[in-house]
């Protein structure tokens, strides 16, 4: 019963707080790291290397039960590296922002995805809003 517990409610609660802490001290130490002279391509580069050092060894820990589709269909693999560059080009406007204001309202910024994806599925029609509530 307390396992169950632990994986349902405490295990995604802690990941959500994780992450949200690391995004904020990342936006910190680049504002540190930019105004003592760092160039911004460097340190993102150097965050990718992080990432890839940290995240690397948790491929081999825990392997993937399914099969991977291969990469030699170029449709898929050309979807990757789309959404890939969306990433890599979202990040760098991210940190260009932070160069001219703070982390503080770049975490604050952050924090207003799921309101603006909420707003692009009821444009999109994804989600149906309805004005009379049923009780």
């Amino acid at each position: 019963m307390a396992r169950r517990y632990c994986y349902n409610d405490v295990l995604p609660l802690t990941a959500m707080v994780t992450a949200v802490s690391t995004n904020v001290g990342v936006n910190i130490l680049f504002k540190e790291a930019t105004s003592k002279g760092m160039n911004q391509y460097i340190f993102i580069t150097y965050s990718y290397v992080v990432a890839a050092l940290v995240l690397l060894p948790l491929s081999f820990i825990f392997p993937r039960r399914a099969t991977v589709p291969s990469l030699k269909y170029f449709y898929l693999g050309s979807r990757l590296f789309l959404i890939g560059l969306i990433g890599f080009l979202a990040q760098i406007c991210a940190y260009k922002g932070i160069a001219y204001s703070s982390p503080t309202l770049a975490s604050a910024m952050s924090n207003l995805g799921p309101a603006f994806t909420f707003i692009l599925a009821v444009l999109f029609r994804f989600l149906l809003l309805s004005s009379n509530p049923k009780t």
